[in-house]
């Protein structure tokens, strides 16, 4: 590691918002991060309701900075679980207080519009930035739109930290404009552990079956002064019988 440098632990995860068995799932995100213990965190399907945040209880119980965006247009996902009141959205946690934030809403159809966001804090060392593109299978030119409008507004100077859901795999084309000056964590830190974090466990009991095989649709993605020594995922088995969320989480150790 060059000298002066830092070395960061970052993870990316979708917690599957209140689907599921959410409150055992919360212990059971908890308890994941707990064992990493992170330094930067980017949380997709982050849920607020009746005055309790998931982010801001995470940080709490982590020892954490934090900050959250939410979707301008969570009517979709009300209807889902039957919930009128219930928030989502991206958030941020941090070792480090956040300096400065911004959000910024994906571009969309009208007819997919749920309000996906990126959110950018300053933290610690690194620009620090969370994404959850759209999701629907037959969107890959939404997609494209979006990673384009993310690659843009990720585009500063000194280290930077792209995280995300991004609904495609490393090497989609929808995905190109990230790949023009954003290196993908997992590949360079050279490991050659299995990457899927979706679809990934046959024992999973609520697994969606969209995707014909496990692919790794949650990125770590590098810009400037910023190097991955290490990838692995989490949140990959039961804690206490309780499965975390439908995706795996990707963790990277880097310096910057």
């Amino acid at each position: 590691m060059t000298e002066g440098w830092m070395a960061v632990r970052v993870v990316t995860w979708n917690l599957w918002w209140r689907f599921g068995p959410w409150r055992e799932r919360q212990k059971a995100v908890l308890s994941v991060l707990r064992d990493l213990r992170p330094d930067l965190v980017g949380l997709q399907e982050v849920w607020s309701a009746d005055g309790e945040n998931l982010a801001e209880w995470l940080a709490g119980e982590l020892g954490l900075h934090w900050t959250w965006a939410p979707s301008p247009a969570p009517e979709r996902w009300r209807r889902r679980i039957g919930d009128p009141s219930a928030d989502i959205g991206n958030a941020v946690l941090s070792r480090w207080p956040v300096r400065e934030r911004a959000v910024l809403r994906l571009p969309v159809p009208a007819e997919l519009d749920d309000g996906r966001l990126a959110l950018y804090a300053r933290t610690g060392p690194v620009s620090f930035l969370t994404a959850h593109l759209t999701s629907a299978p037959h969107a890959t030119a939404v997609r494209a739109r979006q990673a384009s409008a993310l690659a843009e507004f990720a585009r500063r100077d000194g280290p930077v930290i792209v995280t995300g859901d991004f609904n495609a795999e490393p090497g989609s084309p929808e995905l190109r404009p990230l790949a023009d000056g954003f290196r993908d964590a997992w590949a360079e830190s050279g490991t050659t552990a299995d990457a899927a974090t979706w679809d990934w466990h046959p024992e999973l009991p609520y697994r969606q079956k969209a995707l014909p095989e496990p692919v790794r649709i949650d990125h770590i993605r590098l810009a400037g002064p910023v190097t991955a020594r290490a990838a692995h995922r989490a949140g990959d088995r039961p804690v206490d019988g309780t499965w975390p969320s439908d995706h795996a989480a990707v963790v990277a150790d880097v310096d910057c």
